[in-house]
């Protein structure tokens, strides 16, 4: 672990050489694929020859190469024929995707960052104790394809699957357990295996490890985790902000000697770790064969997908992630938005997603923007929150607005003055925002819907998310999943004024 800090040094020292090799590595490595070949990988020379050979694409547009592959294909997209896909919903789109997995992809980019978390972890952290108890790994399910003798699944339950024994002889759950489909049932029995391990060290999405911590306490009878793993030091996580999660971690786990360390993790690949203690930003992981492009946010809204490489990006500029890796994406448009907080080294941090946004009335709303509010509005009024969502009320007689369905953990006592801070302080961060409120012309005051009935669970479940890698989506255009949420929160009420009028 500690030797391949020297090779992490080595791309910091060399970033812009270590990507133009990563780029060569993969043009020449998948030169004869059918993709190659149709677009004349031969010809291809440098980057500004990349550009020219090989339009930036979405998954819709990848994916007739993708299905020849899951349909049995060899040499599609990368050599070879691909055993494992990573099954996604997305956060935007309920239609699954199929994101394939290289062995160069599993053991060069995700089990190569698993091992850099620890690295990094180690060198931040030299008097660590965590290998000498065991690791909870909350991971999602995987079953057999239809199509043929690969595997798909959750990109969490595809490594748990395939973790060197190294790995499985310190980790919690069994692997039958760890892939299981029944999410209640799953996180049952591992809460029953783990609550009587030495565990020391965490990994999963923060919503659903939430869910199994308290499971543990509820069947250990303790007051907090650190009562039932005394030696807990580290979470590592990924997927989401976890921002609006962190105070109820440090609730149910109050040890001064816990630490936490985020990834930037996708069904794509694993592209940033973060490598210094008491920040949020990340390091942009260079070797691990996957070539990163960027687009300006505000030329990708309009249509144009004019990419620069790492040479050109400027700080605290909004960029859409292009990536072309060694699973066979080529200049693949991955969704996500981020800003370069540093160029030596390179960190960044994700901001949101490039379809997740709420523009409806020109006030260019982002997930950073909702959750840095959810967090002020939490501190100042001592509540958390457990799950949102925002969508667009549409203008019908007079303004328009915003409807935010928020789950507490903790609810504040006062609701109307927790809007009246998420109102204020998004008035404060985002200046399109504060235009459109100005005297309710355009955005009304915010209205809140409060979710207290596992209204957030049934919609995940309906839509089959139920699982590690699974989230609900922020912020949305339309009103699809606020329009659901109102017919479930309806059910349940007009249950409850049945059975209330059934006892009076």
């Amino acid at each position: 672990m500690r030797k391949r800090i020297k090779n992490i040094n080595a791309f910091i020292s060399n970033p812009i050489k270590t990507q133009e090799n990563v780029l060569a590595y993969l043009v020449l490595k998948a030169k004869e694929t059918q993709f190659g070949k149709e677009h004349k990988f031969s010809r291809i020379y440098d980057y500004k020859s990349f550009k020219n050979q090989i339009p930036v694409r979405d998954y819709n547009d990848l994916s007739p190469y993708i299905n020849k592959a899951r349909n049995g294909e060899k040499e599609v997209l990368w050599p070879g024929k691909i055993k494992w896909f990573a099954k996604s919903s997305g956060t935007t789109n309920s239609k699954s995707k199929f994101i394939p997995i290289s062995k160069e992809s599993l053991y060069d980019c995700h089990f190569k960052a698993g091992k850099d978390m620890l690295s990094l972890y180690e060198n931040n952290y030299p008097n660590t104790n965590i290998y000498n108890g065991k690791g909870l790994m909350l991971g999602g399910s995987i079953s057999n394809s239809l199509y043929g003798d690969y595997k798909e699944g959750d990109l969490s339950a595809i490594l748990l699957a395939e973790f060197p024994f190294w790995v499985s002889y310190h980790r919690i759950p069994d692997i039958k357990t760890a892939v299981m489909n029944d999410w209640k049932e799953k996180l049952d029995r591992i809460a029953k295996q783990a609550m009587h391990e030495d565990i020391t060290n965490l990994t999963g999405v923060p919503s659903w490890m939430l869910i199994l911590l308290k499971k543990v306490l509820e069947l250990s009878g303790k007051r907090n985790i650190s009562e039932v793993w005394p030696n807990l030091e580290l979470y590592m996580h990924g997927g989401v902000n976890f921002g609006p999660y962190k105070k109820q971690f440090q609730e149910l786990i109050p040890s001064k000697r816990m630490n936490y360390i985020q990834g930037y993790n996708a069904s794509e690949g694993f592209l940033a770790i973060q490598d210094q203690h008491n920040t949020d930003d990340m390091l942009l992981m260079l070797d691990y064969g996957i070539f990163y492009e960027f687009i300006q946010i505000d030329d990708l809204n309009k249509c144009k997908l004019d990419t620069i490489n790492l040479s050109e990006v400027k700080l605290n500029q909004n960029y859409a992630i292009v990536i072309s890796t060694n699973s066979g994406l080529w200049r693949y448009l991955i969704g996500d938005v981020i800003q370069f907080t540093s160029i030596s080294p390179f960190r960044v941090k994700v901001i949101g997603r490039t379809k997740s946004c709420i523009n409806t009335f020109g006030e260019e709303l982002m997930v950073h923007n909702t959750d840095n509010a959810i967090i002020n509005a939490c501190e100042k009024l001592y509540c958390s929150v457990k799950e949102y969502t925002v969508a667009p009320l549409y203008i019908d007689k007079g303004s328009g607005g915003h409807q935010w369905f928020i789950e507490f953990e903790r609810k504040p006592n006062n609701p109307q003055l927790f809007m009246k801070e998420i109102d204020k302080e998004l008035k404060r961060i985002n200046s399109d925002y504060e235009a459109k409120r100005t005297r309710n012309i355009i955005l009304d005051f915010p209205k809140l819907v409060l979710i207290e009935n596992n209204e957030f669970y049934l919609w995940l479940k309906e839509n089959n998310r139920l699982g590690g890698q699974y989230k609900v989506p922020r912020l949305n255009e339309d009103r699809v999943i606020a329009n659901r949420l109102l017919s479930l929160k309806e059910k349940f009420s007009t249950i409850n004024t049945v059975v209330a009028n059934s006892y009076n």
